[in-house]
């Protein structure tokens, strides 16, 4: 294995394990547990490693609360879009706040949506009981914190020796 692929091996690990303990610190909001580290995570993934790891990292992150009983299915959706949209971004454009707005986006409008075929056929909840974007609002509530803590801390890191050696 060589040098760089390590090193993203050890940050996705590094990255994941935040996502988990961070997901001690979250708030129901309506139908969904809101976690906003996940989101900060998912912004420094898309920074530093791009979109691949960033959603891999959402996945594997989801999929540990979940076992863990720290999150529930919406986890998945929940974390998942935002990753992708928000790798994709900052890799083409480079900009933190196109990055930002992907994650946002991400999170609330593709995952709020996609989580709505998951609520009803994995968690079993009735058709007639939600509405196709119940889950956007309180997805648009856990992204907008995690994302603009993670917008000030990435622009505050963005000229130091350190991160411009990991920055993708």
């Amino acid at each position: 294995m060589n040098n760089t692929k390590l090193k993203k091996l050890v940050l996705s690990s590094f990255l994941i394990a935040i996502a988990v303990v961070g997901s001690t610190f979250s708030f129901p909001v309506f139908f969904s547990k809101c976690a906003p580290v996940q989101h900060i995570v998912n912004m420094f993934a898309a920074v530093t490693l791009g979109p691949f790891y960033g959603v891999v990292i959402a996945f594997i992150a989801s999929f540990i609360r979940n076992m863990t009983g720290l999150g529930s299915l919406m986890a998945f959706p929940g974390s998942m879009f935002g990753a992708l949209l928000c790798g994709i971004l900052y890799k083409k454009t480079k900009k933190l706040s196109l990055t930002a707005f992907g994650e946002v986006f991400g999170t609330s409008i593709l995952g709020g949506l996609a989580a709505y075929p998951v609520a009803i056929l994995l968690m079993g909840k009735p058709a007639a009981d939600i509405a196709f974007y119940t889950y956007i609002l309180p997805f648009f509530a856990s992204t907008a914190g995690g994302t603009i803590i993670a917008s000030i801390i990435l622009v505050r890191l963005k000229d130091t020796k350190f991160v411009k050696e990991i920055y993708n």
